[in-house]
């Protein structure tokens, strides 16, 4: 079969090049030539002989059949070759067809692949999908856990802010709340709501608003925290003590939102403070009267040996009396040394100069040194130089205490052989002179490497059996010398003694006139000697006279008081402690009742006066020490009277007001209970007795915060609310804590408010029982 076509193919391709009419007289040569070999071969097989019409008719017959074979194997060959055709063009389509399908099944392949990618992809982004949609809710679940847990977290926090007494909030760029806690808003009286917005000018009190906006300002300026204290007012008008801090805070990337600001209570830290306060000048009022009752018979002592040496006295009774003197003084100037730590532990030390005769000066240090070194067998030497001035501007009793440490020391440090005083000035122009003043002693000597010490509190050189003391005196010198503007070298050897030099420039006064010359200038007055120390007033009152004074004595405030309603001196001399009244009490009475017409009146202390502003703040004209001195006395007569004319002494009438003992003002209340009757009486007592309270917190508050405008409104209230009701004693105490005009009334205030506290209760109860009488 294969043949067969591989033949037809061969025909119809010979055909197809030869052209049908070569190939049809190819064929039909063919067909007569087959013919002929036909009719030979069956002739020859027949017959065995081959003739030539044999051959005629093969030919004849090839010749006729030919056109009819070539025409069917033409037709077969048209026919078939145009089923080939047909067949190539359909194989061809089906070619292009295949291909196409190729190319479809191709691209069907991409396709697939393609889908199958993106099904992949798809079911990859499916799974990503999923596993996002999980993270998400994950995320969200964890979020609104988040969300739960800082809510909570907000809501602890926000509690524990508002619960909180100390001051949160937080303000913007602007000034304007953004915020705060509970703290705030009872500060305030405002609500968190209400504040959002406002400025500190609309919430405080103008001057607290200034310096709340000031501190906002310096932060922002800064950008650093501040604190800082400052007073702040309750609605109610109760004051307190805020420690402020502030902050700037900023938001992730570094921009400045505004500031956040807390604030503690510190008033009861500031009560405390004053407690300390108070008990340091407990401590300082007990150091004074220790020292005023030491010195009082000092003072008697010191005062009558100083008279005894105006008076005739042999050689031999001048030169005792003068070391009677003098050794009063010293043990005087050991008191000095007690007050001054207490007034060098609160810095209030200071240097008074005035005209000191030098040459007295330098005879009182070499008598002590005489005293103490024959009490030990010592050789004492004293060398003055020949050009000391007569009298210099210092601060004698310092200098003095200065230099007998130095002396007693050289004294105790040295067992045998000799302390020598050398005193010399230097002349620094007409009026300054630099002084030098050496003790010198051949004692134990002081250890190189302790030199720089002995000048500390309490320290004594160690190693040494004579360092029994406090260890105070050097420290204490060394102060009062640097006070002075000058300086104390040291120079020892161990074992061969110490040089200890006090060098000070000092002014030079012009020539003084002799002071009976002043004495005689001056007026002789009427005084009233207020003293209540038999051996003080007969020390005092005989000087006085001496100086040709009138001088009357009241040994108590109260007789003092009395005495100067009777009559007009011209002058007081008002001892500090008194048995009844203090003396500045007794000058507040006295102000509170002549005003200008009282006399000038003179504090008599037994206490170094270093600062006279601490009298003149409560009510006096000067202050002078006790025992007085005729340079003293002198000094400040003159200045005093000098250049005004002297008051008139007279005789006073009793016209002063007397005052009423009583609690109540009964006549105001009599009239109130006829008006209103007794239950809107006692409903009103009612109504005071509740309110006091709180007028009290506030009043003590404004007492603590030293404000003085807010404690005479709130003392102003409480009068008009007592005096509404009669209650005459809370009234007046009230008036006084209103007026601050009153003499020391800042010295004051504290007793008064006090008093108050202390006292109305009992006052309210009194007038109840009052009412219920009538």
């Amino acid at each position: 079969m294969k043949k067969m076509k591989v033949w037809s193919q061969f025909y119809v391709s010979y055909l197809t090049r030869l052209g049908i009419f070569k190939f049809s007289l190819m064929m039909a040569t063919c067909l007569i030539l087959l013919a002929l070999f036909v009719q030979i071969a069956v002739t020859l097989f027949l017959s065995g002989e081959v003739k030539q019409i044999d051959l005629i008719r093969s030919v004849f017959f090839g010749l006729l059949i030919a056109p009819w074979a070539i025409y069917f194997f033409s037709a077969v060959v048209d026919q078939l070759e145009l089923a080939r055709k047909k067949s190539s063009l359909m194989v061809k389509k089906l070619q292009q067809m295949r291909e196409r399908d190729l190319e479809r099944a191709q691209e069907l392949t991409q396709t697939i692949e393609q889908m199958h990618q993106e099904f992949e992809q798809r079911k990859k982004a499916e799974r990503a999908r999923s596993a996002a949609m999980t993270e998400l809710e994950n995320e969200i679940k964890q979020r609104e856990e988040a969300q739960r847990t800082l809510e909570d977290k907000t809501a602890l926090l926000r509690s524990f802010i508002d619960s909180s007494p100390d001051l949160v909030y937080y303000r913007s760029e602007d000034g304007c709340f953004s915020g705060c806690n509970k703290a705030v808003e009872e500060l305030t009286g405002r609500t968190e709501s209400q504040l959002i917005g406002l400025t500190p000018r609309d919430v405080y009190r103008s001057d607290i608003a200034e310096k709340i906006i000031e501190t906002d300002a310096a932060v922002f300026e800064s950008n650093e925290p501040l604190t800082y204290e400052q007073w702040l007012e309750f609605p109610s008008g109760r004051k307190a003590n805020f420690e402020l801090s502030k902050v700037p805070f900023f938001d992730q990337k570094g921009k400045r939102l505004g500031l956040l600001g807390f604030g503690r209570d510190i008033t009861e830290r500031k009560k405390y403070e004053e407690k300390l306060e108070k008990a340091s000048r407990d401590k300082t009022t007990f150091i004074s009267t220790i020292s005023h009752e030491l010195r009082t018979p000092l003072n008697g002592i010191v005062g009558l040996s100083r008279m005894l040496l105006d008076g005739e006295l042999s050689q031999q009774q001048r030169k005792y009396l003068k070391t009677i003197h003098v050794s009063a003084t010293t043990l005087g100037n050991i008191f000095n040394d007690i007050i001054d730590l207490d007034k060098l532990d609160r810095k209030r030390l200071e240097i008074v100069k005035q005209p000191l005769n030098f040459h007295d000066f330098v005879s009182d240090l070499e008598s002590l040194a005489h005293i103490q070194a024959q009490q030990k067998n010592l050789y004492l030497a004293c060398e003055n130089a020949p050009n000391l001035p007569d009298y210099i501007e210092a601060d004698g009793t310092r200098l003095r205490q200065v230099m007998w440490n130095l002396i007693s020391n050289a004294v105790k440090f040295t067992d045998q052989g000799r302390v020598d005083i050398r005193v010399s000035s230097m002349a620094l122009g007409e009026d300054k002179a630099r002084i030098r003043m050496e003790v010198q002693d051949s004692g134990i000597g002081i250890p190189e490497d302790q030199i720089k010490k002995i000048f500390s509190m309490y320290y004594q050189v160690k190693g040494t059996k004579q360092a029994t003391g406090t260890g105070i005196g050097l420290a204490v010198s060394h102060k009062l010398v640097s006070a002075m503007g000058g300086e104390i070298l040291v120079t020892s050897e161990l074992g061969k003694g110490s040089v200890f030099a006090v060098e000070l420039t000092v002014d030079v006064p012009k020539t003084l006139n002799e002071l009976s010359e002043q004495v005689k200038a001056l007026p002789n007055l009427d005084i009233l000697l207020v003293e209540d120390v038999e051996l003080n007033v007969t020390v005092a009152k005989a000087l006085l006279e001496k100086l040709g004074h009138q001088v009357s004595v009241a040994m108590t405030g109260q007789a003092a008081l009395d005495m100067a309603e009777q009559h007009a001196y011209q002058l007081i001399l008002l001892d500090i402690q008194l048995p009844d009244f203090s003396g500045f009490e007794v000058v507040a009475k006295l102000r509170d009742r002549f005003g200008d017409d009282l006399c000038p009146v003179v504090a008599l202390t037994a206490n170094v006066i270093n600062d006279r502003t601490e009298y003149f703040e409560q009510g006096m004209d000067d202050a002078i020490s006790k025992p007085l001195s005729v340079e003293a006395v002198a000094a400040m007569v003159s200045e005093l009277f000098a250049h005004e004319p002297l008051p008139v002494a007279v005789h006073r009438h009793d016209h002063v007001e007397v005052k009423l003992e009583t609690l109540l003002d009964t006549e105001m209340l009599g009239d109130f209970l006829g008006a209103v009757g007794k239950p809107t009486l006692i409903s009103s007592v009612a109504l005071f007795e509740k309110l006091m309270p709180e007028y009290l917190a506030v009043l003590e508050s404004n007492l603590i915060a030293r404000d003085q405008d807010g404690i005479v409104n709130e003392a102003h209230k409480i009068k008009g609310a007592a005096g509404s009701i009669g209650l005459k004693r809370l009234r007046e105490l009230a008036q006084k804590a209103q007026s601050p005009d009153l003499p020391a009334w800042w010295d004051n205030i504290d007793d008064w408010v006090e008093k108050l506290k202390r006292e109305y209760p009992a006052n309210v109860e009194h007038l109840y029982e009052w009412i219920e009488q009538q």
